[in-house]
């Protein structure tokens, strides 16, 4: 029940925020529309998800090599409302966030075996200023995370959780700031970033409340030039995570591929990555792993 009423406050306050935020900012628009502009729904995405964090909002799978597991991400990302200053350069946007992504532990007959599943909501407040070649830009996520484990861990024979591990009550309320700094040039884009975590309610008590991070993203149009009459970019990104389960401990995924489309825009995405650290499933909070493998998003802004 108290989760129940929590999540539910939770959401609440949000749509109420973002309801405030377009009552205030149509007012601010009649009284003096050369200050801002007032959108609702605008076009685009105004912070695009950090390529090689795996707690982003995307659709798309992972395979491992020397497995058949697999990681699958269904979710996106809208911006709802956005404030535009055109004498500033300064763009501010608020948005939802739905997303989850599930642990495939292979296959028997045409049924995936879903083994665990990591599933997030909330919103999103992103900002930038944009100057002659760079921008600067920031967003802060609060979000609820929930894990599970699902029937593919589950042996309906013996009645039993397979590997001796039962699900565990693992949540965490917490809001997240990133502030990036995008360089574009005629040769590519280049987009480094740092952020940091704070998880108001964590469950089991023994995590740590704090986490930080900090990556890249290098691309560039110029090695392929257009694929069927679209911007090929191919790209390098790394991200490093710091967060306590329970103690202090590095996670990193390095990860190189192409994407086919504008590369803020519509588009798809094939990579390669190399990830080592904490498990991506909420629920082996406690298990260190290194995976190889490849994968595939689509991006829908």
């Amino acid at each position: 029940m108290n989760r129940i009423n929590l999540r539910s406050k939770v959401s609440g306050l949000l749509i109420a925020f973002i309801v405030g935020v377009a009552v205030s900012a149509s007012a601010q628009q009649d009284e003096n529309e050369a200050d801002g502009k007032f959108e609702f729904l605008p076009e685009g995405l105004h912070f695009s998800p950090l390529k090689a964090n795996h707690q982003e909002a995307r659709i798309g799978l992972f395979k491992y090599f020397g497995s058949a597991n697999l990681k699958v991400d269904v979710g996106n990302t809208i911006d709802v409302l956005a404030l535009h200053f055109s004498e500033s350069r300064l763009r501010i946007t608020a948005g939802i966030d739905f997303m989850a992504y599930a642990f495939i532990s292979g296959s028997q007959g045409m049924r995936l075996q879903v083994d665990a599943l990591d599933g997030f909501f909330g919103g999103n407040f992103s900002f930038s200023r944009t100057f002659e070649s760079s921008r600067l830009q920031a967003r802060l996520r609060i979000l609820h995370l929930s894990a599970h484990l699902v029937d593919g861990h589950y042996n309906p024979v013996s009645r039993q959780w397979l590997d001796n591990r039962e699900p565990i009550p693992f949540a965490k309320n917490f809001g997240e700031l990133v502030v990036a700094h995008e360089l574009q040039s005629s040769v590519g884009i280049f987009r480094y970033y740092g952020g940091i975590t704070y998880a108001g309610l964590v469950r089991p008590g023994e995590l740590e409340r704090y986490a930080f991070s900090a990556g890249f993203e290098i691309a560039s149009n110029e090695m392929l030039g257009n694929v069927l009459e679209q911007p090929a970019y191919p790209f390098i990104a790394n991200h490093f995570s710091l967060a306590g389960n329970p103690g202090y401990t590095g996670s990193d995924q390095a990860q190189i591929g192409v994407k086919f489309g504008e590369w803020n825009g519509k588009g798809v995405v094939l990579y390669l990555a190399y990830y080592t650290g904490n498990s991506f499933f909420s629920e082996y909070y406690d298990e260190r792993v290194s995976v190889v493998g490849a994968g595939f998003t689509v991006d829908f802004p």
